[in-house]
């Protein structure tokens, strides 16, 4: 585990990260959690907040991100440039999808197709996006336009892109 403290950082422009709250973490504090290039899960708290099944971004030399969804903040109530205390830890655990979305893709056998042959951390964006869904409709409503985006075999990213 890695505790330090460390102000919220906030994109301008960086494509499509352009807007994003996220906590820098150098290349050594990623390599005592997980000796890996890629992107990798974490658990632990920001301040007081518990965090898990959060994904460490990685953004060139060995730096990672955290990035700090609309949720985290409003849990610490706070925003860029102020200081935040973070506790990290390497989490094995999978990111499993939700069930309706598993029932929709197997009754797709090309969306389910598409949505295998993504790999694990493009697989999890249509996972979070889903489950992160608050009310019912919200999310009956992006299984079935991420549904429509396998069975024509666009990513995540072109997804959301298209309207």
């Amino acid at each position: 585990m890695i505790r330090f403290k460390i102000l919220l950082e906030k994109f301008e422009k960086k494509g499509e990260k352009t807007g994003w709250t996220y906590i820098p973490v150098s290349a050594e504090r990623a390599h005592k959690l997980n000796n890996q290039k890629t992107a990798f899960r974490v658990k632990g708290s920001i301040d007081q907040h518990t965090i898990a099944q959060t994904s460490l971004l990685p953004m060139g030399n060995g730096d990672f991100i955290l990035p700090i969804n609309g949720e985290m903040r409003r849990a610490i109530k706070k925003k860029h440039g102020q200081e935040v205390i973070v506790h990290l830890d390497f989490d094995p655990e999978e990111l499993q999808p939700d069930e309706d979305f598993l029932v929709c893709l197997h009754e797709l056998p090309k969306a389910l197709k598409n949505f295998e042959a993504l790999n694990k951390g493009h697989q999890n964006y249509f996972t979070n996006w889903i489950k992160s869904a608050k009310t019912p409709t919200t999310k009956a409503n992006r299984i079935a336009k991420a549904m429509s985006a396998l069975q024509r075999s666009m990513g995540f990213g072109e997804m959301l892109r298209e309207k």
